[in-house]
């Protein structure tokens, strides 16, 4: 049946509104664009525990005033009341899991304040023995049936590591290089990636795209330890540490004693992990390459493919001195004007950017879970839930081109029309689903749009969406 004029006439006004929506908004937001994550944030003045550390102390440590630049007498920071109870406090708000012990964060705040005298008094006395980590393996994020390790220490642990970070971490971050984003405060996994996309627009599209084989569990120790105490002097704070990192591993009921690795999930791992990969930083920025760090996720941006073979040496030569160890499958020089490199969840190819594939797909996943043409719950309850996943996603992956969200959207919409063709199959005026369940009905239902805070996004000099 042919359309009237009338409808024809709709038709293309409704396509040249599309068209001039995708003239008038950039395809996608850059990175530089929007407002950094707070610089007073990076100041390590606002955000130490001020029960550790003092005006005074501060000071020091800022202006690189310390006699030999190692700290000393700080195993009393650490067990002060008032620090054990402020590392406590963060535990015990987090509500994790329990530990090999059994005890979870609610039994420990009942106690608190008993518990943690009774720690700092274990300390002191250097009869405190931390428990062994229960071990769990989690899913993968971004590769289906694959899991990873994840260390689970008591409560207790928890809160004195905890303690022992809100010490240990202003004087290792003071020495941390600029470059180094991951675990740190006032930066971000954008803020490296701001760099990333900078440095390709200036030029440097050769990347040393490196992966580390299991680095979290491969960081040899002794080495660590020897780092450690360039910056501490203290031997109890340094005997503190050793026991945790010794203090063994329990998986299905088997204690074992690794000899190398930190275990991934303590509060010390962070701020150990970026210790251990810091020389690395200031070692490749000294030749004069661009690194970007985040944890032990790392690409180099090179403006020649020599110069990122020179680059990839470089790095080769550090990490068997270090005791790690490349994945051959995966580290790759990549010219990214032809190919694309993954970095911290985005792919960059010439200046098109996307969400990785197993990004896309994980969230494709997610999406046809909760939309089940068999589902029993009302379209609001569907759309609510959907809504909460869709803002999560969009708050990281926001900077890539509008496509990405156009499909996703449209996507949703499909299979929500199917969902409800599921319950409603009469249809008398024999109308079409989108006439049926337009898009306003969805977005009256309470469905985040993700063009639509795309659209947002981009207008907002704030970087509201």
């Amino acid at each position: 049946m042919r359309k009237s004029q009338s409808q024809r006439r709709k038709l293309r006004a409704r396509r040249e509104a599309k068209k001039k929506d995708t003239e008038l908004l950039p395809e996608r937001v850059p990175f530089a664009a929007k407002p950094r994550e707070d610089l007073d944030a990076r100041d390590i003045r606002s955000w130490t525990s001020r029960a550790v550390w003092t005006d005074r102390m501060l000071s020091t440590l800022v202006e690189r005033r310390l006699k030999h630049g190692k700290w000393h007498s700080l195993i009393d920071k650490v067990t002060s009341e008032l620090n054990l109870f402020q590392a406590a406090r963060k535990v015990t708000a987090k509500d994790g899991a329990a530990g090999v012990d059994g005890q979870d964060c609610e039994a420990f705040e009942e106690g608190l304040i008993v518990e943690t005298r009774k720690l700092g008094g274990q300390i002191t006395g250097g009869h405190y023995t931390p428990s062994p980590v229960r071990r769990v393996h989690i899913p993968k994020p971004g590769t289906p049936n694959q899991t990873r390790p994840l260390g689970i220490p008591t409560v207790r642990d928890r809160v004195v590591q905890t303690a022992l970070v809100h010490v240990i971490e202003p004087i290792l971050d003071n020495e941390f290089h600029e470059r180094s984003f991951g675990f740190r405060h006032g930066r971000s996994a954008h803020d490296a990636l701001r760099i990333v996309e900078q440095k390709i627009e200036e030029g440097y599209v050769y990347v040393v795209d490196a992966d580390l084989k299991g680095y979290f569990d491969s960081i040899p120790r002794d080495k660590l330890m020897r780092l450690l105490k360039q910056h501490i002097a203290d031997s109890k704070v340094i005997e503190l540490i050793e026991a945790f990192l010794g203090s063994g591993i329990m998986e299905d009921l088997h204690l074992h004693n690794p000899i190398a690795g930190v275990p991934q999930g303590a509060v010390l791992s962070p701020v150990l992990s970026n210790l251990y990969l810091n020389d690395l930083d200031h070692t490749i920025a000294g030749e004069g390459f661009e690194m970007v760090r985040y944890a032990d996720d790392f690409v180099v941006l090179c403006r020649s493919e020599f110069e990122a073979e020179v680059a990839l040496e470089e790095i080769k030569r550090w990490v068997k001195k270090a005791g790690l160890t490349l994945h051959s499958g995966k580290t790759k020089i990549v010219d990214s004007r032809e190919k694309s490199f993954v970095f911290l969840g985005y792919s960059f190819r010439g200046d098109k950017i996307y969400p990785r594939a197993e990004s896309l797909s994980k969230m494709k996943s997610r999406i046809v879970e909760l939309t089940q043409r068999k589902r029993p719950d009302s379209i609001q309850r569907i759309a609510l839930e959907l809504s909460r996943v869709l803002r999560g996603w969009f708050a990281y992956f926001r900077h890539c081109r509008w496509t990405i969200f156009k499909d996703l959207d449209a996507k949703i919409r499909g299979r929500l029309r199917r969902l409800l063709l599921q319950r409603h199959r009469k249809n008398p005026a024999r109308l079409p689903r989108t006439q049926r369940w337009p898009n306003a009905y969805f977005t009256a239902a309470g469905l985040y749009s993700l063009r639509e805070a795309h659209n947002r996004f981009a207008q907002s000099l704030s970087g509201a969406y």
